[in-house]
C-alpha cells in the first residue's frame, strides 16, 4: 500500500505525537462510537485501563457513529472539529479518506507490533482497506428471531430467504434504515448469486429489483437506526425476526436469557475501527496517539472479545480470545468467524459502498417514504 503526499508531509508530525512527553498532551478525549454492548467492550478493555494509567486524563463518548460522514463533514465546514477519535465501519472510513477528512497514518508507526515481532501491518493484513482506518474488530449484521413465536409445526428459520417467507413466518421483522445489507439480502433472495451481487446493484435496474423486492415485506417491517432497537423490540416480543449485530443479540441471548436465537446464513462480515479526524491540534494528536498505542495492542483486543463476541482484528490476538469476563461462557463459538456459523457468508464490498452510498441511500430513503 503505497502512502500519499498527504501521510509523507505528516509523518514528521506523527513521529513527534508518538514521542511527545505527557506535557505536550492534551488532558482529554472525546471519543465516539456506537453505544450499547460494543461502546462497553471499548470501555472495559482499553479505555478504562488507560484513564487508570493515566489519572490525569479523562475521556468522553459521543454516541454518534452511525452519523460520522455527516458530522465530520459538517465540523469540517464549520472549521470546528471537536471529536478526537471516531469509530467507524470501514466503508464510511474509505469516504472519509478520500474526502480528506480522515488523517493517514503510518501502521508500523503509530501502532504496537504483535508480541512476537510481528509488525502491525502484518498482524491486521488486509483489514486495513484504508490508510486512514485502524481496525479494531470483525463483526456481522445478521438476524435474531424468537425461538417462542416459531409457528408450530415449521422448522426455525435458518435461510436469510425466510426473511421474505411471510407465509410460513408471519410477523413484524424489523430492518437497518438504510440500504446496505438489505439491497443485498433482496438480490440473493431474489435469484441473484453471490458473487453478482453487486455487479447487479451498481445499476438503476437492480437497484429497483433490490426494493421490489424489500416491498414485498415493507408493510410488515419496523425500521430502525440504532443497534439497540432490534433486542429491545425481540426482547419485548413485538417481532418475530430482526436483523442487527451479532454482538447485540449475543447480548440479549445470553446476557438477558431472553427466548431468542441467532440465525446466521448469509451474514455479512464487516469491520469496524478507528479514525482520526484531519488536522487536529498537536497536543490532542499526541493523545490520541498515545492511546491508540495502547488500545490497539494483541492483549487490549484480546481483551475486547471478553465483552462482546466481535473478532479482534489482529491475527495474534486471536489465540488468546477466551472466556466471556462475567458469564465464563468460552467466547469462540459466538464468534461470527466460527466455522460453524461461516458456513454461509457474504462478504460487504467496502470500496462498492463507499462509492456508490450517497446516491442509493437518496434512492432508498425515497421509496421509505412513498
Amino acid at each position: 500500500m503505497k502512502l500519499s503526499k498527504t501521510l509523507l508531509a505528516t509523518s514528521a508530525l506523527t513521529v513527534a505525537a508518538v514521542g511527545a512527553s505527557a506535557q505536550d498532551m492534551a488532558d482529554s478525549m472525546t471519543l465516539v462510537s456506537w453505544g450499547g454492548a460494543y461502546q462497553n467492550s471499548q470501555q472495559q478493555a482499553y479505555v478504562q485501563p488507560y484513564l487508570e494509567m493515566h489519572p490525569e486524563v479523562s475521556a468522553s463518548w459521543d454516541e454518534s457513529s452511525n452519523e460520522a460522514v455527516a458530522k465530520l463533514r459538517a465540523m469540517n465546514e464549520a472549521g470546528n472539529v471537536t471529536w478526537d477519535l471516531v469509530d467507524v465501519v470501514a466503508a464510511d472510513a474509505i469516504r472519509l479518506c478520500d474526502e480528506g477528512l480522515a488523517m493517514e497514518v503510518d501502521h508500523d508507526e503509530i501502532l504496537a507490533a504483535a508480541p512476537d515481532g510481528t509488525s502491525a501491518t502484518d498482524d491486521f493484513g488486509d483489514l486495513i482497506v484504508s490508510d486512514c482506518f485502524i481496525p479494531q474488530i470483525a463483526y456481522s449484521t445478521t438476524f435474531g428471531y424468537r425461538t417462542d413465536m416459531v409457528p408450530e409445526g415449521a422448522e426455525a428459520p435458518n435461510d436469510i430467504c425466510d426473511v421474505f417467507d411471510l407465509e410460513t413466518y408471519p410477523g413484524k421483522r424489523s430492518l437497518e434504515q438504510r440500504p446496505i445489507n438489505n439491497m443485498e439480502w433482496a438480490l440473493l433472495c431474489d435469484g441473484v448469486a453471490k458473487e453478482d451481487v453487486y455487479d447487479v446493484l451498481e445499476t438503476d435496474e437492480g437497484q429497483d429489483q433490490a426494493l421490489a423486492k424489500l416491498g414485498t415485506i415493507k408493510d410488515d417491517v419496523i425500521w430502525w437506526s440504532a443497534g439497540a432497537d432490534t433486542p429491545q423490540l425481540l426482547a419485548d416480543g413485538e417481532i418475530f425476526m430482526g436483523s442487527t449485530y451479532n454482538g447485540r443479540l449475543f447480548s440479549v441471548i445470553e446476557e438477558q436469557d431472553q427466548p431468542v436465537a441467532m440465525m446466521w446464513d448469509a451474514q455479512v462480515f464487516d469491520l469496524d475501527g478507528w479514525i482520526i479526524p484531519a488536522d487536529l491540534p498537536e497536543d490532542r494528536l499526541a493523545r490520541v496517539l498515545d492511546f491508540l498505542n495502547f488500545a490497539t495492542d494483541t492483549q487490549r483486543l484480546a481483551d475486547q472479545a471478553a465483552y462482546i463476541s466481535y473478532g479482534p482484528a489482529r491475527v495474534s490476538s486471536a489465540p488468546l480470545v477466551g472466556d466471556h469476563a462475567e458469564l465464563g461462557i468460552p467466547m469462540g463459538p459466538h464468534m461470527p468467524t466460527n466455522p460453524e456459523n461461516a458456513q454461509n457468508t457474504f462478504v460487504y464490498n467496502y470500496e462498492f459502498w463507499a462509492d456508490y452510498r450517497d446516491d442509493i441511500d437518496a434512492k432508498f430513503q425515497a421509496w421509505l417514504a412513498q
